[in-house]
């Protein structure tokens, strides 16, 4: 099962957390769990369509504290692993909000 890992935190990273976040992506790429991770562009673009009519809206937006700033893409065997994982991930980074989806096809 492939999910599909979000984090949402204002805490800067300092050498500790790099340390910490580093041993973690290297245990999980090593077990063949970690598919891929980066951070993202707060904000983006906004697509939507209605009506048969698109619109592009560029961010930076107000709330772009909120939007996720990075991810992880897990392959693990259970939904309950994938949270397990995510437990320990915000164990490392202290506060924050995550979400979890699982990736179908």
């Amino acid at each position: 099962m492939r999910f599909l890992m979000t984090s949402v935190g204002e805490k800067t990273a300092d050498e500790t957390l790099h340390i910490e976040m580093g041993k973690f992506i290297e245990e999980l790429s090593k077990a063949g769990v970690l598919l891929a991770t980066g951070g993202m562009e707060l904000g983006g673009s906004v697509i939507k369509a209605v009506g048969g009519e698109i619109t592009v809206i560029d961010g930076p937006f107000a709330e772009a504290k909120e939007q996720a700033g990075g991810f992880a893409l897990i392959e693990v065997r259970s939904r309950e692993e994938a949270m397990e994982l995510a437990r320990r991930f915000f164990k490392i980074i202290s506060d924050g909000e995550g979400r979890i989806q699982q990736i179908y096809g």
